[in-house]
């Protein structure tokens, strides 16, 4: 299990390492609340543009600092650094960055002009917004505590959360009858949101299977090997 490397209290460096991935996730969350209420919930974009680009720019500074602190560290203990691990956690801080990035790329779409709070299937948009706020923070969760059993039960539920989104796009590729507009805002949000699924189900493999096993659910099922 790749997140042994952050077993030994005595290493100071490697809790701030895991510390750090851990207020990433978080800082992930609150980025991705802010944009999707501005999407679907009826926040002015505008009000919190500001906050969405500094959070963003704060999770961005804790990626290199991690990089940085990985390097460092494995210049230190030379012979006695385990490399593969510290491969492993430049592969956990991409995936959390990209995170925050998806979750920006939502507040785009309601800068942009997009609305859709008053949406018939509004119901339907927050679910989606709180099962991905809730795969974000249980992320973390299960990181902090390396809770094993429930990084694989997330696993084995990403894949259904992700043919919903999946099924959404087709819908609208097929439907005659939504605006364009609304048809493009919406296959965005589905896009971005199972790239979040997936990149959240990417850390979690980091608690339940080996460095070479590590970004596979970037992949489509069917390519998985």
């Amino acid at each position: 299990m790749v997140l042994e490397f952050f077993r030994g209290g005595a290493d100071g460096q490697l809790e701030e390492i895991e510390g750090l991935i851990i207020q990433m996730l978080l800082d992930c969350r609150h980025t991705f609340d802010l944009a999707i209420n501005s999407l679907i919930g009826g926040t002015e974009p505008e009000t919190v543009g500001k906050q969405i680009s500094k959070t963003d720019v704060g999770i961005n500074r804790a990626q290199r600092k991690v990089r940085k602190e990985l390097v460092v560290h494995a210049s230190v203990r030379g012979a006695g650094a385990d490399l593969p691990m510290v491969l492993s956690s430049m592969s956990i801080v991409k995936d959390v960055e990209r995170i925050g990035d998806y979750s920006k790329n939502i507040w785009d779409i309601a800068d942009a002009g997009m609305d859709l709070s008053s949406a018939d299937d509004i119901g339907v948009l927050i679910k989606y917004r709180d099962q991905t706020s809730s795969m974000i923070a249980d992320t973390a969760r299960a990181f902090r505590q390396r809770d094993v059993e429930a990084a694989h039960r997330m696993i084995q539920e990403a894949d259904g959360v992700t043919d919903g989104y999946d099924a959404g796009i087709r819908d609208l590729l097929a439907s005659s009858g939504t605006e364009a507009p609304d048809a493009v805002a919406r296959a965005l949000l589905y896009r971005y949101l199972k790239r979040i699924n997936a990149h959240c189900t990417n850390v979690l493999t980091s608690l339940v299977m080996p460095v070479h096993r590590l970004d596979f659910y970037d992949e489509k099922k069917a390519d998985r090997i």
